[in-house]
């Protein structure tokens, strides 16, 4: 089998933020759960099982998001661990990861992930002002606490990066935000498109325009390329994986690829989903608790999830950029909103310095 890649929500679509573009609530509120809890040691016990059945010695990635998946709580987390060493009978390689905004990190959180060598996604969109969308549910900015967490994570050694939500705001900010996280000493980045809710048209300094997003790829890539010429690499893993893509290497980053891929999602009561953007009811794949991985990949309708992807717009057919567009990335993203003309712009403008990279491994 191939390798098997879990993201698990175990504390389904709680969260104790009440950030303004939260794309997960609007995934939630287009299903007829709006949530379903904290997971169960027993769901976790059956997810685990039937992860390593399907990987049959093969590696598997599980990765915690939500939500926010800490409000699982520190003894959840530990039982997965200890499960997890339960069953891997065949000594798959094992990996673990999570998104989380930081705010519940202690030094006891700090050292589980540390000790299970987790990779940690730290939410925080830039400075202070960048971060103003990500408020706690009494308005106030999340700022200070989620660099709080940062330092007690670089305390005690756990490996993690920055993810950013890119607003229209940030994006207009982008190269003050950048040289703020490469000052700080985060030099591992993200820097996500911001999402509107399904359906929606509506415009406001959350959402990027193509204009915004062209202009922030141009002026953050060069800022980016002019690092590593300086021996001083800042890691921005869609600019990674772009490079790859120059490099004829394989990209590693989902969407980036040009097509969807799959991987499973598994909501905190056991409902299994093929993308986090996608955890709606038309998506549904089945229950944990009542199938496995294997007949679920080999569904209609995971495999029609995947044929979407698949279809190739005609704009893009002798295009001079689709070999590093790849269709204008993460089908999602391009529901939310056509950066086709930003990804045009940035590549006419950047395809020259990807050259910086050619002896690059």
């Amino acid at each position: 089998m191939p390798p098997l890649s879990l993201m698990i929500k175990p504390a389904s679509s709680l969260c104790n933020l009440s950030c303004e573009y939260c794309f997960y609530r609007d995934v939630s509120e287009h299903r007829e759960h709006l949530g379903f809890g904290i997971m169960t040691k027993e769901t976790a016990e059956v997810l685990i099982q039937k992860a390593f059945m399907y990987a049959d010695g093969n590696q598997i990635a599980f990765a915690f998001q939500g939500g926010e998946p800490t409000l699982a709580g520190l003894d959840f987390f530990r039982f997965f661990v200890d499960t997890v060493k339960k069953y891997n009978t065949k000594n798959s390689p094992v990996f673990y990861g999570m998104q989380t905004n930081g705010t519940v990190i202690t030094n006891e959180w700090a050292e589980f992930l540390a000790e299970n060598h987790f990779l940690v996604g730290l939410s925080l969109d830039g400075d202070m002002e960048g971060n103003k969308f990500r408020k706690k549910p009494s308005g106030q900015n999340s700022f200070y606490k989620i660099l709080t967490a940062a330092e007690l994570l670089k305390k005690h050694g756990v490996d993690f990066n920055i993810l950013t939500v890119l607003t229209g705001y940030c994006a207009e900010n982008g190269e003050r935000i950048y040289r703020y996280f490469r000052d700080k000493g985060f030099k591992y980045l993200q820097f996500i498109p911001c999402l509107r809710p399904f359906g929606s048209q509506e415009k406001s300094e959350l959402y990027m325009t193509p204009e915004q997003y062209g202009d922030f790829l141009i002026r953050v890539f060069n800022l980016y390329v002019k690092d590593y010429v300086r021996d001083n690499y800042v890691s921005v893993r869609q600019f990674d994986n772009w490079v790859r893509l120059f490099l004829r290497q394989h990209p590693e980053q989902c969407g980036i690829a040009g097509h969807c891929t799959h991987q499973f999602v598994a909501e905190s009561d056991g409902s299994i989903y093929p993308c986090d953007f996608y955890c709606t009811d038309e998506y549904f794949l089945g229950n944990i608790k009542e199938t496995d991985f294997l007949t679920m990949e080999k569904s209609e309708t995971a495999e029609n999830f995947i044929k979407e992807s698949l279809i190739i717009p005609e704009r893009c057919k002798g295009c001079e950029v689709a070999f590093m567009c790849r269709k204008g990335g993460c089908k999602r993203t391009q529901l939310s909103e056509d950066y086709c003309e930003a990804y045009k712009k940035f590549f006419t403008a950047c395809l020259p310095l990807f050259r910086v990279f050619i002896n690059e491994k």
